[in-house]
């Protein structure tokens, strides 16, 4: 039995469809049945709980063989990121009281850094407060998700790929969230270590690139535009962030495009994606046509 955070989500889903796909057995802890009730239907275990109460995630660890955690995302944090550690702290102490043979957590590229990383903060936070675990450890720095392009479909009509990545043609390390479920599966399932492992998961993938992929599946060019630096609290609003809190979504960008989330951090594995961006445009495209 393996425990999985965030079932409901693109990376929680794929691992969990990983692990049943190896016919292991999945456990996750959710604030409701009725939102992941597909999820019954598929024979896992949901226990009901919050990722802040340290005894109701304690009881999702009961008897598991390894456990995957993460942290829900967060486009407005509060200054201090609390949000981010009270999460993490109820990890850590339930970790400690009950602690599974494995822990494999999911972070970003970036997080080896403390500080202008913008919302990537609260995962270096994470992989900080994982580092005294008793259980073995791998951290998963995974790159930017190809999924978070597929507003692309509905907005490049006209042949114009909107981005944050300036200049377009700069590669920064990007992944599909099915191959992070994918590694994540492999890592729970796979055999064990000792201590603490950081695994890089991606490739060097440019915005221009993506937009040529995004072109194949619409079959008609599409090009990369990057967002002026200026437009960008704007934009982010659009996109629901409240007006004033779109600094950590801004430096997170700043970062991306600074080389501070690129391959090839001393000490750490690396995983290459297999997964190319058409592919999850196609995929995208298909079931919204089924």
């Amino acid at each position: 039995m393996f425990l999985v955070m965030g079932i409901t989500g693109k990376v929680g889903g794929a691992t969990a469809k990983h692990l049943l796909s190896h016919g292991k057995r999945v456990r996750a802890l959710v604030r409701s049945r009725e939102r992941a009730a597909e999820w019954m239907d598929k024979g896992l275990d949901l226990v009901e709980g919050d990722w802040n109460n340290t005894a109701e995630i304690q009881r999702a660890l009961d008897g598991v063989d390894g456990a995957f955690v993460m942290l829900p995302a967060v486009w407005a944090p509060s200054p201090d990121f609390k949000e981010a550690k009270g999460v993490i702290a109820s990890y850590v102490e339930a970790l400690t009281k009950t602690a599974p043979p494995r822990v494999v957590a999911l972070s970003s590229m970036g997080a080896n850094r403390t500080s202008g990383l913008g919302m990537i903060t609260a995962l270096s936070l994470l992989e900080q407060g994982f580092r005294d675990l008793a259980s073995p450890v791998a951290v998963v720095r995974a790159g930017g998700f190809f999924e978070n392009f597929l507003y692309g479909l509905h907005v490049a009509q006209g042949g114009t790929l909107p981005v944050y990545y300036n200049p377009t043609s700069r590669k920064s390390t990007m992944v599909a969230t099915n191959d992070i479920g994918a590694e994540v599966a492999t890592l729970l399932t796979g055999p064990m270590w000792s201590g603490h492992r950081v695994i890089e998961l991606g490739s060097m993938v440019s915005a221009d690139e993506v937009a040529a992929q995004l072109g194949d599946v619409m079959q008609h060019d599409v090009k990369a535009f990057a967002v002026p630096r200026a437009e960008w609290p704007a934009a982010f609003e659009q996109l629901g962030i409240p007006k004033g809190q779109t600094g950590p979504a801004e430096a997170m960008f700043e970062a991306v495009n600074a080389g501070w989330m690129d391959l090839g951090v001393a000490g750490t594995e690396h995983v290459a994606g297999t997964t190319l961006p058409r592919d999850v445009f196609a995929a995208a495209q298909k079931a919204a046509t089924a």
